[in-house]
C-alpha cells in the first residue's frame, strides 16, 4: 500500500497574499491566495490523489467507496480538514458553531480547530477570546462596537500552538502563516470585519445573531498540555488529544521510525526536506507536501532534516 499524496486546493481571500508561492513554492493562481486546503474532502475544496492506484480520484470518493483505507469508519463525511493559511492582512473576527448548532442550522459539522504558527512577523498577534462575562454583556459590547474592550489580543511567534474550540471568538492577525487542523466544516460567523470593502466596494456579510448564539460565555481559553518524546535524535511533540483530532509535530533529525497508532494519519511537511519510506519504497518530501497514511500502512520511516505536522481522528 502506498501513501496518498494530495494535490493542493487554493482559495483566494481578501486578506490573502503570495507567501504560499514565495515560502512553500506552490504555483498559486493569484497574489491574494489565503488558504491551501492541503487535505480536504469538503465540497468547497476537495483534494485529489496524485499518485498510485487511486491517482486522479478525489478524497471524498475514496471515503465513500474505499472504506478499508480508513479502517472502516462509520461517519458519512471525512471528518478532518488541513489548511495552510497566509494572512497578508487581518482575518475577520469570527466564531464557529459546535456540531449541534452547525448540523441544525447549516447542515454540516461544527468547527473546532487548532493552529500551529509556521511563521509570524515581529509584533504579530491573534485575537483569542473575549472579555464579556454574560451573554447580555457580549451582546451590548458587539452592538456598541466596543471591540477594544471586548476582544483579547495575544502576541504570537513561530512555533506557538493554539487550540480553538467551537464557540471561541478569534482572528488570525496579519503577518502570520499557520497550519490549521480542523473539523471538516466551512461555516464561519463573522462578528466584525473592520468595515473593509471587497473589490466591488461592498462590505462583507456579518452574522451577529448567529455569533451571539454560539459564542462561549465567559470565554474559554484551554491550557495546552504539550508532551515531548525523544526518539533517537528526533522528537515527537504531542500538542493535543481531543474527541475531534489528535495533533503532533514530528521533528526529524536524521531518522524517525514510527508505527501506526490510528486508523489513518494526515501529514504535512512545514519545513525542510527528506524522504518517506514505506515497504522499502522511497517518496520525496519537500515543504508543503501533504499525504495520508492509510490503514494498511503499519510502519514507516522518515529521513532527512524536516518538520511535519501530523493528525489523526480523535479517540
Amino acid at each position: 500500500m502506498q501513501p496518498l499524496f494530495m494535490k493542493p486546493v487554493f482559495q483566494e481571500k481578501i486578506w490573502g497574499g503570495s507567501r504560499l508561492k514565495t515560502v512553500f513554492g506552490y504555483d498559486i493562481p493569484s497574489d491574494k491566495i489565503g488558504e491551501d486546503w492541503a487535505i480536504s474532502a469538503h465540497p468547497n475544496g476537495v483534494s485529489m490523489i496524485e499518485n498510485g492506484p487511486y491517482k486522479g480520484q478525489t478524497l471524498d470518493q475514496l471515503w465513500a467507496n474505499e472504506k478499508a483505507l480508513f479502517g472502516q469508519p462509520t461517519e458519512d463525511v471525512f471528518p478532518l480538514l488541513i489548511k495552510i493559511l497566509d494572512a497578508e492582512d487581518d482575518l475577520s473576527v469570527q466564531v464557529h458553531p459546535d456540531d449541534t448548532y452547525g448540523l441544525k442550522h447549516e447542515g454540516e459539522l461544527g468547527k473546532t480547530e487548532c493552529w500551529y504558527i509556521i511563521d509570524a512577523q515581529p509584533g504579530a498577534e491573534i485575537i483569542y477570546g473575549h472579555n464579556a462575562q454574560t451573554k447580555e454583556e457580549l451582546t451590548t459590547m458587539i452592538q456598541e462596537g466596543r471591540w477594544e474592550d471586548l476582544l483579547t489580543r495575544v502576541p504570537v511567534k513561530k512555533g506557538d500552538f493554539f487550540f480553538v474550540p467551537s464557540g471561541t471568538i478569534h482572528a488570525i492577525g496579519k503577518g502570520i502563516m499557520i497550519l490549521e487542523t480542523q473539523q471538516s466544516s466551512d461555516t464561519t460567523y463573522r462578528v466584525y470585519d473592520y468595515d473593509r470593502k471587497d473589490d466591488a466596494g461592498q462590505t462583507r456579510e456579518l452574522h451577529i445573531q448567529q455569533s451571539i448564539d454560539v459564542t462561549t460565555v465567559p470565554s474559554n481559553r484551554p491550557e495546552n498540555a504539550i508532551v515531548e518524546e525523544k526518539i533517537g535524535d528526533s522528537t515527537v511533540v504531542t500538542y493535543l488529544k481531543t474527541d475531534f483530532f489528535n495533533v503532533y509535530e514530528w521533528q526529524v533529525n536524521g531518522l524517525l521510525s514510527m508505527e501506526k497508532a490510528a486508523p489513518y494519519t494526515l501529514v504535512t511537511v512545514i519545513t525542510g526536506e527528506g524522504e518517506l519510506i514505506v515497504d522499502e519504497k522511497t517518496y520525496p518530501l519537500t515543504m508543503g507536501t501533504s499525504f495520508i497514511l492509510p490503514n494498511q500502512i503499519e510502519r514507516w520511516e522518515i529521513k532527512g532534516e524536516l518538520k511535519l505536522i501530523a493528525s489523526e481522528p480523535g479517540k
